[in-house]
């Protein structure tokens, strides 16, 4: 695998990710001359017995405390000099007393990430470390030791200080690691992979635990899941319009341009492009048959008679048109499966609004990490080339290593991603509602025997994960507790922000799945139950496929010839209709879905088919199939 080159100034997101999932990396020679000089600086101005905070100070409220030549103890009598050196004691101590995270361990890829973000961010040159040190730390990444870092622990300023310590013990030989997915001491990981033990100098100690690299670790992971998943939010919703036989006025492009927020726009542009094909989306209202209970004369050929459902409409009687005239010229006086209304409930016509500020969202926050990926995050900042009288105008404290940037975009996104599943569910429940699912059997079963729940309890389940998911999207960011004796006295809980959504988005694609398992349900039934119409349509008279619409009037009825011959054009108007199809790019995830689960067609256990589900969401099998029919139809 070819190594991610870091310089301090590139890094992306995408390389960030190839790293978590294991590229190696390597070093730019030019920023490691800028290493060397920040840390020939430092040893400088410690020879000069400068009093630099974190170098020849103590750290937060300790910050007051100088450090002194040699210990203390080595003054009392006939006690032999011991040679310690504070500043080495210093650097060492802050990173084993920080090192208190609790909790199972992060994933081996947030903390791959973790340490590429440390690396990157230290070749600035702002920070001291020397080269050897960062040359180690990049040789831990590069020969799989992956320090234990447990998941709680930070408050996101000075910055992640103990799950950081976590990964710079294992670099000083102590704390835990893996190696090749085996868990043991770190010193014996650092043995195993033939690398020797560090001895901190002067700030290496900040250097490593002062940042913002977990919350941006996770943060850059979540993001990178999520942005598949807005795509299969909108692809599930897809689905689900062509399931309901929906309107798609409600995405035209000049309407958007109206309210051109970008995600809005996006949206609707990508639900055309989904639904590009379709002949089931707008199609006219009296052609929609409502479902019926199977019963043995439901049909008339054998081919028919395996079908798990029958179907009908309501004639509308002359005497019942009457200030609807001009509507029944246009549309034949039917009522099916479709009700004559103009528009789609909120949870469909309102997926551009709904997913695209879902998506706004997650481009603020991507903007917010792209900036943070190359930024300077830890204390104190040194710049070794600036001229100045006083070493406090060349080493100087300030606060980058607050997390609240982060936080607050991650807030965001912390609150949308529950937004997105909730519609999700919302759309899923419609679909098994037979007082909202337009002519769809209830629960999308045929159950002609009443025994049967089908995807009833599918939806319990997405409401559960909904629930879930608001409950955890208080945003942690407006919640400080102050540390260190009220010296760090406001802290952003970046790291708790970011650790949240990464999960939160591994169960919104839950919810998606759930979703698209239904709709792909509900979008057979559709499309079978219209098709199975048209071929009615295509072998029968008037008088045969009138068997399929109540309200007929009698033999003897004036208006019976006139029913008859309305009867006679619905058929005609089915009869001459090509097969009606869904989109392409849905039809091509709907068969990738239906590779691995069958249609419903009686209850069966249903617990493999979800987690499989929840796998073709996860792996991308669905997005991937829906991807390529749209290159292929662009």
């Amino acid at each position: 695998m070819k190594p991610i080159h870091l310089d301090g100034r590139s890094l992306t997101r995408t390389q960030l990710v190839m790293v978590a999932g294991g590229a190696p990396v390597e070093l730019d020679d030019g920023a490691l001359e800028a290493v060397a000089r920040a840390a020939a600086f430092l040893a400088e101005q410690v020879r000069r017995e400068e009093p630099i905070y974190g170098v020849s100070t103590g750290f937060g409220s300790n910050a007051d405390k100088l450090l002194g030549a040699h210990p203390l103890r080595d003054e009392l009598p006939g006690v032999a000099p011991s040679g310690r050196s504070l500043h080495a004691e210093l650097q060492r101590n802050l990173i084993v007393t920080h090192a208190v995270c609790v909790g199972e361990p992060m994933p081996a890829d947030v903390v791959r990430a973790m340490l590429c973000i440390r690396i990157n961010t230290l070749l600035r040159g702002h920070s001291g470390i020397r080269v050897e040190t960062l040359q180690a730390l990049t040789a831990m990444l590069n020969a799989g030791v992956v320090p234990v870092v447990p998941s709680l622990g930070s408050v996101g300023a000075s910055g992640d200080l103990a799950p950081l310590s976590h990964l710079a013990i294992v670099l000083l030989g102590g704390g835990e690691a893996f190696l090749d997915g085996e868990r043991m001491p770190g010193g014996e990981a650092l043995a195993r992979a033939g690398l020797r033990p560090v001895e901190l100098s002067y700030k290496e100690g900040l250097a490593l635990n002062n940042g913002t690299a977990q919350m941006l670790a996770m943060g850059v992971l979540a993001l990178h899941r999520l942005e598949d998943l807005l795509d299969t939010a909108d692809l599930a919703a897809a689905m689900t319009i062509d399931a309901f036989a929906g309107r798609l006025g409600a995405f035209d492009a000049d309407v958007h341009a109206l309210r051109p927020h970008p995600g809005q726009v996006e949206v609707a542009a990508r639900l055309r492009a989904l639904l590009d094909g379709s002949t089931l989306a707008d199609i006219a209202y009296h052609l929609v048959p409502r479902f019926r209970f199977w019963m043995p004369e439901s049909w008339d050929t054998p081919e028919a008679q395996a079908l798990r459902f029958d179907i009908g409409w309501d004639w509308v009687a002359a005497n019942q048109r009457h200030g609807r005239e001009k509507f029944y010229d246009r549309f034949k006086p039917f009522r099916g499966g479709k009700k004559h209304q103009p528009q789609d409930s909120y949870s469909l016509r309102c997926i551009p609004q709904v997913h695209g500020a879902v998506r706004d969202a997650a481009a603020h926050a991507a903007r917010v990490l792209d900036i943070e990926l190359n930024a300077v995050t830890d204390n104190p900042l040194v710049f070794p080339d600036r001229e100045a009288e006083h070493v406090e105008e060349q080493v100087i404290s300030a606060g980058h290593f607050h997390g609240m940037p982060l936080a607050l975009a991650l807030s965001a996104v912390k609150a949308a991603i529950p937004v997105l599943a909730s519609i999700s569910e919302r759309r899923l429940n419609k679909l098994v509602d037979p007082s909202t699912s337009d002519g769809l059997p209830a629960f999308l079963i045929g159950n002609e025997d009443g025994t049967e729940s089908g995807f009833m309890i599918i939806q319990y389940t997405a409401a559960a994960i909904v629930n879930d998911l608001a409950t955890r999207a208080h945003p942690a960011s407006v919640y400080s507790v102050p540390t260190s004796a009220n010296a760090e006295d406001h802290v952003s809980m970046g790291a708790n922000e970011a650790r949240h959504v990464l999960s939160m988005v591994a169960d919104l694609g839950k919810v998606l799945a759930l979703e698209m398992h239904t709709a792909a349900q509900a979008l057979d039934f559709r499309r079978d139950m219209i098709n199975a119409a048209r071929d009615l349509a295509r072998r029968s008279d008037a008088a045969g496929f009138a068997v399929k619409v109540q309200g007929a009037p009698g033999p003897s009825h004036p208006d019976r010839e006139r029913f008859l011959a309305e009867v006679d054009a619905l058929r005609e108007e089915l009869a001459v209709s090509e097969p009606f199809q869904p989109g392409s790019a849905v039809a091509a995830a709907h068969a990738a879905l239906r590779e691995r689960i069958a249609f419903l067609d009686r209850d069966r256990a249903l617990d493999g088919e979800v987690a499989e589900a929840v796998r073709l969401v996860a792996d991308g099998t669905l997005l991937t199939a829906a991807r390529r029919a749209l290159e292929q139809g662009g």
